[in-house]
């Protein structure tokens, strides 16, 4: 029946003069106009303001958007609210107070021209994930995926995924939605991400927000503000969330940066971002990063562990944490280790030792600290150290020896209560170790809690330690 009718309106307008041609098309554009004009008046929100989201405990509430400007916006939450006037440009901000988390599923109204209600909204804890492929990758690719997937349901766990997208400028919005953690979302949602957002709601028992902004194959810089000048990924996935309060930011990237040849130079990129991040979000905003895996690939001889110093190195910034994951490589020629359930939980691992004060957790595996040589021998002392031994139970492997010759050979290495003693029959006068110092390096020291030394080497060392 429509078909017709459509037909009938197209030959009623053909056959119209000219002149009764152009008043229809008059008529028809002013009732357009009038419409655009009513829909510009609506109040608008990000998308990140939803239902379904969850709001950062502890901390100021900020809802933005968009109205005529000149309009009086008003934001209310239970017995909270606040009003703003959308300036020149059409934007408006309120701040509600801030709340404990309570479990509760709560109301926000908006109210100007139109009145927009944001049902389900949870008070809990709120961090995004970010970086390259092993960041982003799906849950449903990794090992154990079927299992994970059939018992990911966890209602007061929430999925924010920010599709991939660069912008000249930073943009004010993106395409996304906040969804329930359900079998039915989780597959394609970081693993990663996942992982580490399960770990805090089983821990802190509070609801989680997961905001995931990551992008495969990208390098550091497009993801930085620096010097005024904002990358073309923070443009259009990360400037667009930063009103949004949130607790913290994981990030698992490196592995561009390294085919790039950065090196040591990759400490001035990390950074730069961590602090371009905390200038638009909060001052100490915990960031808590994976050292990246090793790999047999196209990494060229030294890169990798240089790259692996500069990670170290960015311990030295506050509140800043790393994982270690040279033992979840199970096929070293995939660059994405497919075991992605450890990487979260020991990033879960800083976040509750150091965000939420959890004091006897053990949070980081062994880090070089300091050589001291005896005789022919050179004792290493590292950082969190507590119990070492060999993961396998077999002599301790990966270390490696030199004298003032710079020829490494491989050494014995014996643990000496929080120390490892380190020697070789060809090497009298030792002056230099290193441990792990290659792309496909597999170490079996760990500490008490099963975490995995860095690798390191001792000379003119820059790493941090992240005590």
């Amino acid at each position: 029946m429509k078909k017709p009718k459509v037909a009938h309106a197209m030959t009623n307008f053909r056959d119209l003069t000219l002149g009764g041609r152009r008043k229809l098309g008059l008529l028809v554009a002013g009732l357009l106009a009038g419409l655009a004009g009513v829909a510009s008046a609506d109040v608008k929100l990000p998308t990140v303001i939803d239902s379904h989201m969850v709001v950062q405990r502890d901390a100021p509430i900020v809802i933005w958007g968009w109205a005529d400007s000149g309009e009086k916006v008003t934001v209310s939450m239970g017995d909270a609210s606040a009003e703003a006037t959308a300036g020149d440009d059409g934007t408006w901000s309120v701040s509600l107070p801030a709340r404990k988390a309570d479990g509760k599923g709560h109301s926000i109204r908006i109210a100007g021209q139109n009145t927009i209600t944001l049902d389900d909204v949870l008070i809990g804890e709120v961090w995004v994930g970010s970086g390259q492929s092993n960041m982003e990758w799906q849950l449903r690719n990794t090992h154990g995926a079927q299992e994970a997937i059939a018992a990911a349901a966890h209602p007061n766990i929430r999925l924010f995924h920010v599709p991939k997208v660069q912008k000249p400028e930073p943009a004010s919005d993106v395409v996304a939605d906040w969804k329930s953690c359900t079998p039915e979302n989780i597959p394609a949602f970081s693993a990663v991400l996942y992982y580490f957002g399960k770990k805090l709601h089983e821990e802190l028992d509070v609801p989680v927000g997961l905001i995931n902004s990551s992008w495969g194959g990208s390098p550091i810089e497009p993801w930085t503000i620096k010097d005024g000048k904002s990358g073309g990924m923070y443009n259009g996935m990360i400037a667009p969330l930063t009103p949004f309060s949130i607790r913290g930011a994981i990030w698992y990237q490196g592995e561009t940066n390294v085919l790039q040849k950065n090196g040591l130079a990759y400490f001035d990129r990390m950074q730069a971002l961590i602090e371009g991040w905390r200038k638009e979000w909060q001052p100490t905003l915990p960031f808590y990063f994976v050292q990246i895996a090793p790999w047999s690939g196209r990494y060229e001889a030294g890169q990798l562990p240089a790259l692996w110093e500069a990670q170290v190195k960015s311990l030295k910034i506050p509140d800043t944490g790393m994982a270690v994951v040279t033992d979840l490589v199970d096929n070293i020629a995939d660059i994405h280790p497919r075991n992605k359930l450890d990487v979260g939980n020991r990033l879960a691992r800083w976040a509750l030792a150091r965000t939420y004060g959890k004091k006897d957790l053990v949070y980081s595996g062994p880090l070089f600290k300091s050589l001291a040589i005896d005789g022919n021998k050179a004792r290493v002392t590292f950082a969190h150290a507590a119990g070492l031994k060999s993961s396998d139970d077999k002599a301790l492997t990966e270390f490696q020896i030199a004298g003032d010759d710079g020829n490494f050979v491989d050494a014995t290495a014996e643990i000496d209560g929080d120390t490892v003693v380190v020697s070789a029959e060809s090497v009298a006068a030792p002056k230099q170790v290193r441990f792990g110092w290659h792309k496909v390096a597999n170490p079996n020291l760990v500490n008490g809690a099963g975490l995995p030394a860095s690798p390191f080497q001792s000379h003119n060392w820059q790493g941090g330690t992240g005590e």
